[in-house]
């Protein structure tokens, strides 16, 4: 974490799942200094009836935006306005939009090329317009932790106690990962690698996020990159050898040509 990374983070209520707040904000606080967090959204709305305690504990400000004609979003150009407002005054290192609506592409777009990072963060059925128009994208589906799950609202504390033993002795998920990531791998291997024949592994989860920015080793059930090469040793091998303060440097090497990988 750079404490002196100055972040604003906007949240489009309307397109936000409300169980994931604590968790879009615990992530975000791990990337630097939430300097403005910001909601939108019609707060006199019975569905957005259930946002106020939740605003108040985490210290965002509620943006109140009326609909001013039915079927018309005024709320999301409140937020693009505020967003332009921010840039404008050159304290932000990052942006990060919350929200799956494809609305905000054009937005991301433009605060990219001022030179500001933009992390967007929204369901995995968001436009890949919008993914792609961001430095780094990630799914709320990834983003889950014990103050935030991943179930109804109105959930007993029995129940919940339950569920947390039975999620224990089921083994992680693991899904199948795609060809495309396969082949992002391989390429970051054959730009990083040494004279060794070994590729930094961090530098090439760092390529692979520029090619794909909503790539996420945690949306195929792994905890970092390592993690995932590790469970496919026909196809790589991880080192670990020791690096800086005590600390572990992690490489790997392709043990396939790229016309072999399938």
């Amino acid at each position: 974490m750079n404490d002196t990374y100055k972040i604003a983070i906007l949240i489009d209520a309307d397109n936000t799942q409300l169980q994931k707040l604590d968790a879009i904000m615990t992530e975000v606080s791990t990337r630097g200094r939430i300097v403005v967090k910001r909601a939108y959204g019609n707060w006199k709305k019975r569905n957005l009836n259930r946002w106020e305690n939740e605003l108040k504990r985490l210290g965002i400000k509620a943006e109140q935006q009326f609909d001013y004609v039915s079927g018309k979003n005024a709320t999301d150009m409140a937020l693009v306005i505020d967003a332009m407002d921010l840039l404008s005054s050159n304290a932000f290192d990052s942006f990060v939009i919350v929200s799956s609506d494809s609305d905000f592409t054009p937005l991301a777009i433009r605060l990219h090329e001022s030179g500001a990072n933009i992390i967007g963060i929204g369901v995995q059925t968001t436009p890949e317009s919008f993914r792609n128009a961001c430095d780094d994208f990630l799914f709320l589906e990834n983003l889950t932790n014990d103050d935030t799950p991943d179930v109804p609202e109105t959930e007993k504390p029995e129940q919940k106690s339950q569920r947390k033993e039975s999620e224990k002795k089921q083994p992680a998920r693991k899904l199948k990962v795609p060809k495309e990531i396969h082949n992002l791998i391989f390429k970051a291997f054959d730009t990083y690698e040494d004279n060794d024949g070994y590729a930094d592994v961090s530098a090439a989860g760092s390529y692979i996020k520029r090619a794909k920015p909503d790539f996420d080793t945690r949306t195929y059930g792994y905890s970092k990159l390592s993690s995932l090469l590790e469970a496919f040793p026909t196809r790589y091998e991880v080192r670990r050898t020791p690096g800086k303060n005590n600390g572990t440097f992690i490489s790997f090497r392709s043990k396939e040509t790229q016309d072999g990988i399938h």
